[in-house]
């Protein structure tokens, strides 16, 4: 299996919301409860500041996934700090990748003097929280029965990787 990234483009939009729509329609995996449009998913793939950016994960030349590194919030003292998010095809979920893209994204964080990554999830959502733990995240913040999903009332769980540990994974 061979994992590559490329830059999303404008004529992706609708591959990567049909991606994302998976998750919005079947899982508590995203808080949005209706399906996003391509349109919908450029804020989530297009930023203003090169710092942040989204990336296309590929396996051969088939789109699997996309990634983002982008704004934690808008105030300029946060500029060191980034979110990321990945989400993957849900067949490809448990193959391994999660980690190569955990490490490409860290290195573009690192080569952007990004220093803090942080990943925002729900607490249901074990094969992720895994992910980020195996590869140096930590939680940092939980918040009791914030989101409402499907009928239930569900907690978020906030994990990050600090200065010193935001380094390639070997």
């Amino acid at each position: 299996m061979a994992i590559t990234f490329s830059d999303v483009l404008p004529e992706h939009l609708s591959e990567l919301s049909e991606i994302l729509n998976y998750y919005v329609l079947n899982s508590i995996v995203t808080f949005h409860k209706e399906p996003l449009t391509p349109e919908d998913m450029k804020g989530k793939v297009f930023f203003d500041h090169p710092y942040h950016k989204a990336f296309l994960i590929k396996e051969d030349e088939k789109i699997i996934g996309y990634c983002a590194v982008s704004q934690w919030k808008k105030q300029e003292a946060y500029r060191h700090t980034a979110e990321i998010n990945i989400y993957l095809r849900h067949d490809y979920i448990g193959k391994g990748i999660g980690s190569i893209v955990l490490s490409h994204a860290e290195a573009f964080a690192k080569a952007n003097d990004i220093h803090t990554l942080i990943a925002g999830l729900c607490s249901e959502n074990i094969p992720s929280k895994r992910l980020f733990e195996k590869n140096g995240y930590e939680l940092c913040a939980h918040f009791k029965q914030v989101g409402h999903k499907f009928g239930r009332v569900l907690d978020v769980v906030y994990l990050q990787k600090m200065p010193g540990n935001l380094a390639l994974h070997e």
